[in-house]
């Protein structure tokens, strides 16, 4: 992806979270429930059945408050304050749903809402808060065997330190000494870390569900921390941020980690990378110069393939391309089309009434994984 696609992947992260608001809203329905991220104990942020959100937040001292949550880019939700010194308002219309990050604006400060939990996003830990989803059993946290997400440690001598990942091995694992899986390396958007796809993703769960459904065979998920410079993050330090060195870190000091201490498939045919927005960006660049790594690769929200790109290149066996319905759907639908009429593996898919946040991408991997490692 070009810098001018990043740059458009980069606005549409920190815009496009939130639905446009309708045109004639239903009256407002009072069955308010506390977020399912909040903090143990803690009755605010709450959402009631159509999707609006409503915060709460004690400080007497403070004059004004503003929820960064907004719709239709008017600036977010700003709280009232009564006598007693508590804030407190609404969202003036229903939300995406899903999860979403969000933060206070507290008297021209920036700080985190003590009622939830905190995600990083931004290049910030962030608060968060789910609006639930009309499909969300699929990344719901059931009764079936579950997979292990533990953290790992490499060695990289490019970037002169240890890095971090994290990897999910499948229910199972390591009973059968004798049996190895393939890979999928997922990478996170801008302003993330290695910790989304599991925290706010549920990229486990979703992979437990469907093998516990036998619609996948197990693999082994890699996830890890996609930047290697310490340019400063946003729309104008991405322009001085080359994938090189990601690419060396990705290809010649993670992956053989991994196949040297996990129990892989260690070959191309075994093996896939996708990555969300900026991790689609990576993707793609690294897919189109390291062919001989990857036979999977998925953009989500991350731009898209044509065929004068993988021309003369080993053919990969699948390319997908997603986004949300609120996105440039167009987009990944005419790739793909151009692509099966070239003779590859093309599928592309549109997530209904989601922008770029993570529903899209949550229900994308939950599409992707049972079209991966097909021999």
């Amino acid at each position: 992806m070009n810098l001018k696609c990043l740059t458009i992947a980069v606005a549409m992260a920190c815009t496009c979270t939130l639905g446009e608001a309708q045109t004639a809203p239903a009256p407002i329905k009072d069955d308010f429930q506390p977020s399912s991220l909040n903090q143990p104990g803690q009755e605010y942020p709450q959402v009631n059945s159509q999707g609006y959100a409503r915060f709460r937040i004690k400080a007497p001292k403070a004059d004004s408050i503003k929820v960064s949550l907004g719709l239709g880019g008017r600036g977010g939700t700003r709280l009232t304050k009564d006598a007693d010194g508590y804030f407190t308002g609404t969202t003036e219309g229903p939300m995406d749903e899903g999860f979403h990050y969000y933060h206070l604006n507290v008297d021209g400060g920036t700080f985190n809402d003590p009622g939830t939990l905190n995600y990083y996003g931004s290049t910030r830990w962030e608060s968060g808060i789910e609006i639930p989803a009309h499909d969300q059993d699929f990344y719901a946290l059931k009764d079936v065997a579950h997979g292990n997400v533990q953290q790992i440690l490499f060695p990289s001598k490019s970037t002169n330190t240890s890095r971090r990942a994290f990897v999910y091995t499948p229910p199972g694992y390591g009973k059968n000494k004798s049996e190895k899986y393939p890979v999928l390396y997922l990478q996170h958007g801008w302003g993330e870390d290695e910790t989304a796809w599991s925290n706010q993703g549920h990229a486990n769960l979703i992979i437990d569900n469907l093998i516990a459904e036998g619609k996948i065979k197990p693999f082994i998920i890699v996830m890890t921390y996609g930047m290697t410079n310490d340019t400063k993050m946003g729309p104008a330090g991405l322009r001085n941020f080359k994938v090189d060195a990601f690419q060396t870190v990705l290809t010649e000091e993670l992956i053989p980690y991994v196949d040297a201490n996990f129990r892989t498939i260690a070959d191309r045919a075994h093996r896939a990378m996708a990555g969300l927005s900026m991790g689609g960006m990576e993707t793609h660049a690294i897919t189109l110069a390291k062919p001989d790594e990857f036979a999977y690769y998925a953009l989500l929200s991350g731009g898209t393939y044509s065929p004068a790109e993988l021309k003369d290149k080993p053919k990969p066996k699948l390319v997908f391309m997603s986004c949300g319905s609120k996105e440039r759907p167009d987009g990944v639908n005419n790739a793909a089309a151009e692509l099966k009429k070239d003779g590859y593996n093309a599928v592309s898919y549109v997530s209904q009434n989601t922008a770029h946040e993570f529903l899209t991408w949550r229900r994308s991997l939950s599409e992707l994984a049972p079209l991966l490692f097909k021999d």
